[in-house]
């Protein structure tokens, strides 16, 4: 499946790996939100994101210039994000943005529709905590990863709900790890596992590549499962660097 990435226009990918700072300085700080999404067991998984805010170091809200609508979320994977706000602050410091959704969020399952509650997400919004100093004359990103695999919970006989699952990344401080497989149209799920056992998770495309992004340098076991009968592959001490991409090649799957 894929992942919805929003991104700020502010300084960069995720915040999660920002520094904070108090700033008094005054200016036009230029911010943009994206996001990306992580696999899961649905075909759809549709959000209605409605308005996207960000909270300054003061506690004062303010609302992002934000192209409302309905987002399939796993239309955005390997690598793939979208635009969802933008605008110019004139504080220097964010720590907190706030995903406000709306009434139709819904999922696909096996070919049937269902609603998907979002407790809390239309009044207070989706909160993430990020700690962001930007810097002026520049396009300044955040990327949020929204995994769609985790984040979706079955409550009862085909009801559901949103308990967010999001991580912010900076591309800056953070890298990639890329490949593909054969034979292409495999169906197959790849994960790549730190030594501290973080899991970050993406799927095959229909041309056989996968991404993972915003991966915090070090070193990842990565393991490629497809279905049966064709067999796992895995590959150890693969390293990531900040900024960079860590190309696998062709990795053929054998049954």
């Amino acid at each position: 499946m894929k992942k919805i990435v929003i991104m700020l226009a502010a300084v960069s990918a995720i915040i999660l790996y920002s520094c904070s700072s108090d700033s008094s300085s005054s200016g036009s700080y230029s911010y943009k939100v994206r996001m990306t999404d992580a696999p899961g067991p649905f075909s759809e998984v549709n959000v209605d994101i409605q308005s996207v805010q960000v909270i300054g170091a003061n506690g004062e809200a303010v609302t992002l210039n934000t192209n409302a609508g309905i987002y399939n979320l796993l239309d955005f994977t390997n690598g793939a994000d979208t635009l969802i706000a933008s605008s110019s602050l004139n504080s220097a410091t964010v720590s907190q943005i706030r995903l406000i959704l709306g009434p139709n969020n819904s999922v696909v399952l096996d070919g049937v529709t269902y609603p998907l509650s979002t407790p809390s997400a239309e009044q207070s919004g989706l909160k993430l905590l990020v700690n962001q100093t930007l810097q002026a004359d520049i396009d300044n990103n955040i990327l949020i990863d929204f995994d769609a695999n985790t984040s979706v919970i079955q409550t009862g006989n085909g009801t559901f709900k949103l308990k967010p699952v999001l991580r912010t990344v900076v591309s800056a401080i953070t890298g990639n790890i890329e490949g593909n497989i054969t034979p292409v149209g495999s169906l197959a799920m790849v994960s790549a596992v730190s030594t501290s056992n973080i899991e970050f998770t993406s799927n095959v495309d229909a041309n056989g590549d996968f991404k993972i992004t915003g991966l915090p340098p070090g070193t990842y076991t990565v393991t490629i499962t497809p279905l049966l009968p064709l067999l796992p592959v895995v590959q150890t001490n693969v390293v990531v660097q900040a900024g960079a991409s860590t190309e696998l090649g062709l990795i053929a799957l054998q049954s």
